[in-house]
């Protein structure tokens, strides 16, 4: 994960080591290395998230300074997880604070549901209502509900482990074209994770958030919030209620933006925008970039260098 931008900008390691003080671990020996079973568990995958977005950031940054110009920002938007690192970029979180908070975050989610206890699963080629009202059906084998509203046809379910596996029969039989379990230690943005919401609200109380710099589209409502308050209170409410981030990219869009840039590794966002946008009728309007090798990153800071 990431080796070639760390070659090619210090920011990665110094971004990386941050966040190893303040974990008491080395996280990009984990990153680099895994094990990949140690990785998949949240208590882990959280920060090294959080850290390989803001590292991504920060080289980004690094270059745009080199360049003698900033690269406009018009909005900032992270997935689940990678709403903290929206926030720390938008300057509403400091990242030392926000390592803390989803270190913590993994351990309480953990905690509300053992490992083994709970399950999620991607369901695809189903309209949204049909996993629902699929997910309604199934619990009277527990509780399970969607999680993710990914892009048009992608819905990821979370519960109770028997009760998201009666979800999956049902969505197959009402015509899903697969069904895949995730590789996740904990069910999340379900009821299940109730408890640990409340236990999270306690630890945002007691750390400063600011207005963004930047406006943050959020998880829960696919809306911008300015106010401190409502950013923490979106956060508790974000860990037992789904991530809508088809409708979120449905607003940026209507805002005018054609222009996404992944930060972090991987292209798996800018693989649901596109399937977003398509079913918008503005795929061939849009452009992403991925921002994990040097290549792309200075490509899009210096874009006359492609000309």
């Amino acid at each position: 994960m990431l080796d070639e931008l760390a070659a090619a900008y210090p920011q990665v390691a110094a971004t990386f080591a941050e966040a190893s003080a303040v974990l008491g671990y080395d996280l990009w020996q984990l990153v680099s290395s895994g094990p990949a079973e140690q990785l998949d568990n949240t208590t882990i995958t959280q920060p090294a998230l959080l850290t390989a977005g803001m590292a991504c950031w920060r080289a980004l940054q690094a270059e745009s300074q080199r360049a003698g110009h900033a690269l406009q920002v018009d909005y900032l938007a992270g997935h689940s997880l990678g709403e903290y690192t929206a926030l720390c970029a938008a300057g509403s979180l400091e990242f030392a604070t926000a390592v803390k908070l989803v270190a913590e975050r993994g351990r309480l989610m953990q905690s509300a549901a053992p490992e083994g206890a709970g399950k999620m699963a991607a369901i695809l080629g189903l309209d949204d209502m049909a996993v629902v009202n699929a997910c309604h059906q199934a619990q009277a084998e527990g509780t399970v509900s969607a999680a993710n509203f990914n892009s048009p046809g992608q819905v990821v379910i979370a519960g109770a482990a028997a009760a998201v596996d009666a979800a999956i029969a049902l969505c197959q039989q009402a015509g899903a074209k697969r069904a895949l379990p995730l590789p996740v230690s904990v069910p999340s943005h379900c009821a299940l994770m109730r408890p640990a919401a409340e236990q999270l609200g306690f630890t945002l109380r007691g750390m400063t958030l600011r207005q963004p710099l930047v406006p943050v589209v959020h998880n829960v409502d696919a809306q911008v919030h300015s106010d401190a308050a409502d950013i923490a209170e979106l956060l508790v409410e974000q860990l037992y209620k789904p991530v809508r981030w088809t409708q979120s990219v449905q607003w940026l869009l209507q805002q005018g933006v054609r222009r996404f840039v992944e930060c972090g590794p991987g292209n798996v966002l800018g693989g649901l925008i596109k399937r977003i946008a398509k079913d918008q009728g503005l795929d061939t309007e849009i452009s992403l970039v991925r921002l994990d090798s040097p290549p792309a990153l200075q490509a899009l800071v210096h874009p006359q260098a492609d000309a």
